[in-house]
Order: C-alpha cells, then structure tokens, then sequence
C-alpha cells in the first residue's frame, strides 16, 4: 500500500527545474532540426508569417541550438547563415555550416553585419532581456530585421512549466523567466528596435502540446513572436 502511495506521489510530483544550459546538454541528443510537436509548429508558423524575404540576406540563428531556422534560412535563399549557442551538445549535433558558441550577450559579430536575426524560442531562459537585444541591434544593419519568439507570459503565470523528457525517459523542467511585451517593448526602445509586428497564436488546434495541461483553456495564447526593426 505504501509503495503504491509513493509511485502516485512520484508521478504528480513538480519535475526538478535544470538550468538551460544543463537541460539542453540531456536534450541534445534527441533534439531535432525541426518542429517536433505542436507548439513548436505554431510558433514557426508564424515566425514565417512575420519574416522578410530572406534571399541574397545575411542571417543569423541566434541561439540556434539544432539549426532548425538556419536550415530555413538556407532553404529560403539566404546568402549566408551565422549560427551561435551558448551550448556545445546542441551544436555537435547542428549540421550548419558556420556556428559557434557564443551568448546571446556577446555575439562574435561586426556592427551592422546582418540583414535578418531568426531566434526562437530562447529569450526565456534569460533573467533579463537588455543585454541581448543590444547585441541585436548593433549586429543589425541599419533597416534590418530580428523576429524573436517566446512562449506567451500567459501561460506561465497560469502555472504551467516548460518541460522535457530525456533520453532515460525522466522528465524535467526547463529555467523559464517571463517577459512581458512590456519587457521587450522598453528593451527595443532603448537601442532603436522598433517593434513592427506581434503575432499571438491561441489554443484551439494546438490544444494538445505536451505542458499546456487541462485547466488551460482554449483561446489561451501560447507563443507570442515579436518583428523587430533598427532604425534606418
């Protein structure tokens, strides 16, 4: 009867929270290069929605992990894709051509370098948001683009928790801060992004990704992208 009490205890227990660095290190090996479940569908839907035309342009697949947007990038007629990690499992298994590790902080790039920035997906890792979208905004060419993705504040303000299972099958949570558009709207200002496009797209089709769990309603948003431009 114990054991039996313990298993359920086990089962609904919070999963321990790693850093992203330590979960992207268990994650690596069977993370792919694609959208691999339904949210990340919806997020890259309508990150294209919001994305220029990429032909002839200098990209970057900043925190690019296994290059799913530089893999786009490429597809879509970029001339050339910069990709940076801050995490050496996730670029061991990335087939871009050109990466290296670097923070989002810190990029290893010459002012005004790059056409358009792609980053999904990451900036909830990070305590804060200043420091990155400065670097976004001087790698950026006068004119130039960044879209950033994260997962909507919404959802985890209602309790939900960014989630993983490795490859032993033990399940765990990912660090997540929330950032409001607030948040990105004062970041942006401060360095001469303007934010020209948001797009929020809502449960409904996606009602079954993994960590949006049943008290979720449906109409809830689960991602939020943002289209950045520096000013000319």
């Amino acid at each position: 009867m114990l054991k039996s009490v313990l298993r359920r205890l086990r089962s609904t227990s919070v999963p321990t929270t790693l850093s992203s660095l330590k979960a992207y290190e268990r994650w690596a090996a069977n993370y792919p290069p694609h959208a691999h479940n339904a949210l990340m569908q919806a997020e890259e839907a309508v990150m294209m929605q919001l994305c220029p035309s990429l032909i002839g342009k200098r990209v970057l697949d900043l925190a690019c992990g296994s290059g799913r947007y530089g893999q786009i990038a490429l597809k879509q007629g970029a001339s050339n894709v910069a990709a940076f990690d801050n995490s050496p499992p996730m670029l061991k298994v990335n087939q871009l051509p050109f990466k290296a590790v670097a923070t989002t902080e810190q990029l290893p790039l010459a002012s005004g370098a790059i056409d358009v920035i792609l980053c999904g997906l990451a900036f909830g890792h990070l305590p804060t948001l200043a420091a990155s979208v400065a670097e976004i905004a001087r790698v950026l060419k006068p004119g130039g683009y960044a879209l950033v993705s994260d997962f909507h504040p919404f959802i985890f303000l209602n309790g939900q928790r960014r989630t993983f299972t490795d490859a032993q099958g033990q399940t765990y949570a990912v660090e997540h801060y929330v950032h409001l558009y607030a948040d990105y709207h004062k970041a942006a200002y401060a360095v001469g992004l303007t934010i020209d496009g948001v797009l929020e797209p809502r449960m409904g089709q996606d009602k079954h990704v993994r960590f949006a769990n049943d008290r979720t309603n449906v109409g809830t948003p689960i991602i939020i992208a943002y289209r950045f431009q520096k000013s000319r």
